[in-house]
């Protein structure tokens, strides 16, 4: 065994000094090679050994194997979420579509008819959020935060409370009309899901996080037909993981899901596009005056949320269920006067990829449906802010398309195009998840001839919103979380937790000895290039590298301080 690879239970009596030499010894006790050269740290090896590339191996070996278990623990995943992603979908068309025929058949009595609407909507939204606060309150919101302290270890996954309440809280409260969309509760159901299997089949608790967020990327792919996107989802924003493991697990869930849905919805993507050609290379400046746009308003769209559920919580004497029954009847007024304005607002994208709007009609309706979605989500009730963010992105698009046209007439214009990028542009300045925001848009229009513009405005819009000094909204909103409330789970049992260190993070150039772990958590092993080590204080963590930690469970805290001192934009911990 390599001198570095032998255990040690005092880490500061294992250091050694530059100048010693690090070995490698054969099955037969000979001595391979001494692979230390001047200056070089003693825990860094440069010289693979037959040692090395027997252990990397049976490390490939273990890990196929692994892959292999996940494999159909994964398809279950993917289909069951499947199955209730799909079905929540259907719930919520039947209630726009019950809806608008109620607002329908009301009209010919009178203006005195709009109050049912309203005080249906308010008795719907204040059900909504009352079930949220009695049974389950991390259903509120789009719950995408929650899963995030999941997976750090911050929180539980009480997937018996959670399904049932998001999926009837979702459907009222969205029914209802509020400004809030169906990818948010799909995603934290499929994450529940996930949960549910795991504990089903009992997986040890690092499988058991890898089917959580398999779960969580197979909800995106239920809700949008999106199976890449919700893949990508998983390893940029959710479990930021790229290990082979997690990257199996979601593809096959996600797929899964998608297969599910499609096979009960129906084949194609979720908009309906018109075809149009690419757009010339003499659109892109404008497509880059887009991206420039959607980053400013994606960082005033950030602070307007946490704006308005700060403005929510003063309130503490008036019962939380009062305050969801004023944005009802708010989202039933709506309802009544501009019905396409109400609900997850997927009539105003049609409109906007046909260009049937104008100007005055564009900046309305942006205005409308900022402030409903900052009402909506401040209520606390069930419901993303995917579906919210992409009817203002398509139409701050439409907008920045229609203002080119003006001023340079002879220029060619494509409503449908610019709305696309816009959405693209405003996901990517408020999620920070540019990559997810791509694929999402060119797998929900099938038009990729548009991947150039997406690159140049998505891009733009997050460098923009992370220039402003802005926080991604999911960080944002946990961290507001985390702050409210301290609680940490307990542990029942020892946790063997991995992850990796980004380039630019707390962690980067510190020794082990100065990361301010607490007692009971341990480094064991550090991953970096080829070779496994176990450290000593003074090893110094760099960019790339894998930590493998053992927590015991009264050092729970270990697990935060882990993941915010390796991410480069990890919420700080509290």
């Amino acid at each position: 065994m390599d001198d570095f690879e032998k255990p040690c239970a005092d880490q500061e009596a294992a250091n050694q000094t530059d100048a010693e030499a690090v070995t490698d010894h054969s099955p037969d006790g000979g001595t391979w090679q001494n692979h230390s050269r001047p200056g070089d740290h003693p825990d860094v090896t440069n010289v693979v050994t037959p040692h090395v590339v027997q252990r990397e191996v049976q490390d490939f070996i273990h890990a196929h194997e692994q892959r292999r278990r996940q494999f159909p623990r994964a398809i279950l995943v993917g289909c069951l979420a499947g199955l209730v992603g799909t079905l929540f979908r259907l719930c919520l068309q039947f209630a726009e579509g019950f809806r608008t025929s109620l607002v329908a058949s009301l009209r010919p009595h009178g203006a005195w008819a709009a109050m049912i609407p309203m005080v249906a909507s308010g008795v719907l939204a204040a059900v909504a959020v009352e079930l949220v606060r009695r049974f389950a309150p991390e259903a509120s919101g789009s719950g995408i935060p929650h899963l995030k302290a999941v997976l750090l270890h911050l929180r539980e996954m009480r997937w018996r409370r959670l399904l049932p309440v998001k999926f009837v809280g979702g459907v009222a409260g969205i029914g209802a009309g509020l400004a809030l969309g169906r990818e948010g509760p799909t995603i934290q159901m499929g994450s529940a899901i996930g949960q549910l299997v795991s504990e089903f089949l009992r997986v040890n608790p690092r499988e058991r996080q890898t089917l959580i967020a398999a779960g969580a990327g197979a909800g995106l792919a239920a809700a949008f037909n999106a199976p890449l996107a919700g893949m990508v989802f998983v390893l940029e924003e959710v479990q930021r993981d790229f290990t082979p493991a997690v990257f199996a697990a979601a593809l096959v869930a996600s797929v899964a899901a998608d297969v599910v849905t499609r096979s009960l919805t129906g084949q194609g993507p979720v908009f309906r596009v018109r075809d149009f050609p690419s757009p010339p290379l003499t659109l892109l400046p404008a497509f880059l005056v887009l991206g420039l746009l959607a980053g400013v308003l994606g960082v005033l769209y950030n602070r307007g949320l946490l704006l308005a559920l700060d403005l929510f919580q003063r309130g503490r004497r008036i019962p939380r269920w009062v305050k969801g029954m004023l944005v009802g009847i708010m989202a039933g007024a709506v309802v009544w006067f501009l019905p396409t304005a109400a609900g997850g607002g997927y009539t105003i994208l049609d409109d906007t990829f046909t260009g049937r709007l104008g100007i005055e009609a564009i900046l309305g309706l942006f205005v409308l449906r900022f402030a409903l979605t900052m009402v909506s989500y401040g209520s606390s009730a069930p419901g993303g802010i995917f579906a919210p963010l992409l009817v203002l992105g398509a139409l701050l698009g439409l907008a920045t398309g229609e203002g080119v046209h003006w001023l340079f007439p002879r220029m060619p214009f494509y409503p449908a195009a610019f709305a696309v990028v816009g959405m693209g542009a405003y996901f990517s300045a408020i999620v920070r998840a540019p990559l997810t925001g791509i694929v999402l848009m060119l797998e929900m229009t099938g038009h990729y001839g548009q991947v150039l513009p997406l690159l140049l405005a998505c891009a733009l819009s997050y460098g923009v919103a992370d220039w402003l000094g802005d926080r991604p909204v999911y960080e944002s909103l946990l961290e507001r979380d985390l702050l409210r409330s301290q609680h940490v789970p307990e542990l029942t049992e020892t946790l063997l937790l991995d992850v990796s260190v980004e380039a630019g993070a707390p962690f980067v150039g510190k020794q082990i000895k100065e990361l301010g772990l607490p007692d009971g958590c341990l480094l064991i092993t550090i991953h970096r290039g080829i070779q496994d080590q176990v450290p000593a204080a003074s090893t110094v963590i760099q960019p790339g590298d894998r930590l493998t930690a053992v927590i015991s469970p009264g050092a729970i805290q270990a697990a935060a301080i882990l993941h915010s001192g390796v991410s480069h934009s990890a919420t700080p911990n509290h």
